[in-house]
């Protein structure tokens, strides 16, 4: 008797538990393989970059297959990546897209920006704004994230291609770097380093490793970044204009062997992260609540972890994260985070699709 007692309570409490977890989120777009970036239409629609190559269009309970995307060079962790309306969508019709692109110099791919229209379910006026050169064939380190601040400049990152003695500490060389642009694509004439002979005009800070998350602070107006350190050593860094950000002669990680490749976590002259991870949790994708629907969230950080399939949010004491909890544990490989039109935080899964996250009651 008593063993079947404590058999039902054991079943009630995971019957209890799975509903708990299954009420932490809901599933909005399904069946999506690696949704690299998205975003929202003033109707709170959602474009969504698939990585593989595919542009989608969900509206009304219904994925809608956009036509005319750039030719993707699709090898290893390059893609189809992150997507950004311009602050003037509206009026202007900009869409921002970064993809890993062969276009260029040399044998292999390295990372674009382009803007495109959208109409009647395809993308017409293409610009490539920006190529990064020269290509490569290493697999790894294309970036890359979009964000706009409120001059309607236009940010977006790049990794190092794998060249880290070579290509982020060298400002006449492309990758390791977050640039900005003039939203037509043209180089804004305060850019640090436009008059720094032989130097990449669009560079607006350098000496990264791969930073796969980047957003305007909505309460400071700064721009936040994370990067994925070797093992160990995972970033948060608020981006500043002309700055070195040290890769990889400082760093909080090692390589994968677990030798050491600098004695240095920080540099006199370089700038220190603000939080760092170690172990790696690989992040990916970022998100500031700025909504009353999440209560005292307000103001929070949220990061994804590739590695680990949870979405961590990091609690902040004005510029210093204190405290983090994880939250959607398990669900899977967490790529993107955005908040929607309406307020609610929404999330890219791989092998899953676009989920909500519920707010606490």
């Amino acid at each position: 008797m008593n063993r079947n007692i404590l058999l039902l309570f054991f079943v009630f409490f995971l019957v209890i538990n799975c509903f708990s977890q299954s009420r932490e989120y809901e599933l909005i777009v399904s069946d999506l393989t690696n949704p690299w970036g998205f975003t929202f239409f003033p109707d709170n629609s959602i474009l969504i970059t698939e990585k593989e190559g595919k542009l989608i269009h969900f509206k009304n309970g219904k994925k809608i297959e956009i036509s005319g995307v750039p030719k993707i060079y699709l090898r290893g962790q390059g893609g189809f990546l992150d997507v950004e309306l311009h602050p003037n969508y509206k009026k202007n019709g900009w869409i921002y897209f970064t993809y890993a692109s062969s276009l260029g110099k040399g044998n292999g791919g390295n990372t674009a920006l382009m803007r495109a229209r959208l109409k009647g379910g395809q993308l017409i006026n293409q610009e490539v704004l920006y190529q990064a050169s020269p290509n490569s064939t290493k697999s790894y380190h294309f970036g890359s994230r979009i964000a706009f601040d409120s001059n309607n400049h236009v940010y977006f990152s790049i990794g190092d291609r794998g060249d880290r003695d070579g290509n982020p500490q060298d400002i006449t060389k492309d990758c390791g770097k977050i640039y900005r642009l003039n939203d037509d694509g043209s180089i804004p004439q305060h850019n640090p380093f436009v008059n720094s002979k032989n130097a990449k005009k669009a560079i607006f800070s350098y000496g990264h490793r791969n930073p796969q998350g980047m957003e305007i602070n909505p309460f400071t107006k700064e721009i936040w970044s994370h990067e994925h350190g070797p093992k160990g050593g995972d970033e948060i860094n608020i981006i500043k204009k002309g700055k070195n950000f040290g890769w990889p002669k400082a760093s909080f990680g090692v390589n994968y062997s677990g030798t050491k490749f600098t004695d240095k976590t920080s540099i006199p002259g370089m700038e220190s992260p603000i939080y760092y991870w170690t172990p790696s949790i690989a992040p990916s994708g970022m998100a500031f609540i700025n909504s009353a629907k999440y209560g005292k969230w307000k103001g929070n950080l949220l990061v994804g972890s590739l590695k680990f399939q949870y979405l961590t949010r990091c609690i902040l004491k004005g510029n210093k994260v204190f405290k983090e909890e994880k939250l959607l544990k398990n669900i899977g490989r967490i790529r993107s985070v955005e908040q929607g039109v309406d307020g609610f935080i929404y999330v890219g899964v791989e092998q899953l699709g676009i989920v909500k996250l519920l707010p606490k009651k």
